[in-house]
C-alpha cells in the first residue's frame, strides 16, 4: 500500500488518564478513563475517539458505493458504538456496532449497500477477523 495520508498524535502523561494533540494541532485534548471502569470521564477516552472515526470512515465508504449504484442516500447517517473489556485468557478487547441509518431506502437496498461499504471501509479492513463488528441498519424505508 502507498499511503495517500499520514495521521500522527502524540499521547502524553498517564495513558488513558493523560493528553492525546496531533502533529497539527487541530485535536488537543485531555484523556480520561470512563466511570464505567472506574474513572472520573472528565475527558475523552480512546473508545469514543475510535467511534468517531469509524462512523465517519464507514459512512464515507457508504456513500461511495451508493454513488457507484446511483443510490439516495441524502439523510444518511453512522453511529459507532465500540465496547471495551477483558478477554478470556487476560487482556482486553473491543467490539463494534455500527448503526446504519438510510432512510430513503428499502430495507434490502440499504443492507446490500451496507455490506458492500463494510468490504471498501479501510477502519473495516483493518478489523476484520480482529474484533467482532455488527453492521444494523437502524432505519430504511419500506
Amino acid at each position: 500500500m502507498k499511503a495517500l495520508y499520514t495521521a500522527e498524535a502524540l499521547a502524553t502523561g498517564d495513558g488513558r488518564n493523560g493528553h492525546a494533540r496531533s502533529s497539527d494541532g487541530r485535536l488537543d485534548f485531555d484523556l480520561a478513563i470512563p466511570v464505567a471502569m472506574g474513572g472520573t470521564g472528565e475527558g475523552t477516552n480512546p473508545e469514543q475517539l475510535f467511534a468517531a472515526g469509524y462512523a465517519a470512515c464507514f459512512h464515507s465508504a457508504l456513500q461511495v458505493v451508493a454513488r457507484q449504484a446511483k443510490a439516495n442516500v441524502a439523510d444518511s447517517a453512522v453511529g459507532a458504538r465500540v465496547g471495551i473489556g477483558s478477554l478470556e485468557g487476560g487482556g482486553f478487547g473491543l467490539e463494534v456496532t455500527l448503526e446504519v441509518s438510510l432512510p430513503h431506502l428499502a430495507r434490502a437496498e440499504a443492507e446490500e449497500l451496507t455490506a458492500k461499504a463494510h468490504q471498501v471501509c479501510p477502519y473495516s479492513n483493518a478489523t476484520r477477523g480482529n474484533i467482532d463488528v455488527a453492521l444494523v441498519i437502524a432505519e430504511a424505508g419500506e
